[in-house]
């Protein structure tokens, strides 16, 4: 049974099926930085309806993540559908690490160049509300909606 990802939002919960087999350094990852409680408290500073919301960064700034980089991992077979779980990174291939993104709709566009590692189950409606607020300059939101936890089950 792969792992589920339990994201508790200031708008509602979202579930999210883990693809360990696809991408399995980055699952771990995502699973370390859950399970030490790094995602606690921040906000959605990134949010772009009909493309992605984005959290995971503890300055809230959109440049900053936890300590550890992880490698690049592409599968041709996880794609970005609406509801893929990836992770955010630079310029350099290798260089993501806490930032993660959940597409609001399909965007293959970024498919085999960001690291797809899971896929929303549940609260997709929660995606989509999220994804609709209003958003000032650089997809900043006016009002951010929080990341409030994220538990591993």
């Amino acid at each position: 049974m792969s792992p589920r990802a339990i994201i508790e939002t200031s708008m509602g919960m979202i579930t999210a099926e883990l693809f360990a087999d696809g991408a399995p350094g980055t699952v771990e990852n995502f699973m370390n930085l859950a399970n030490a409680g790094f995602y606690k408290n921040m906000i959605f500073h990134r949010i772009i309806k009909s493309f992605v919301i984005q959290t995971g960064d503890p300055t809230g700034t959109g440049r900053g993540g936890s300590d550890k980089q992880i490698k690049l991992e592409t599968n041709n077979s996880l794609l970005h559908e609406t509801g893929a779980l990836g992770m955010a990174r630079g310029n350099d291939p290798n260089s993501a690490s806490s930032q993660f993104y959940i597409c609001d709709s399909s965007v293959h566009g970024l498919d085999n160049n960001y690291a797809v590692f899971g896929k929303v189950t549940e609260g997709m409606d929660v995606v989509h509300a999220i994804a609709s607020v209003p958003t000032g300059a650089g997809d900043r939101p006016v009002d951010p909606p929080k990341l409030l936890s994220v538990s591993i089950q």
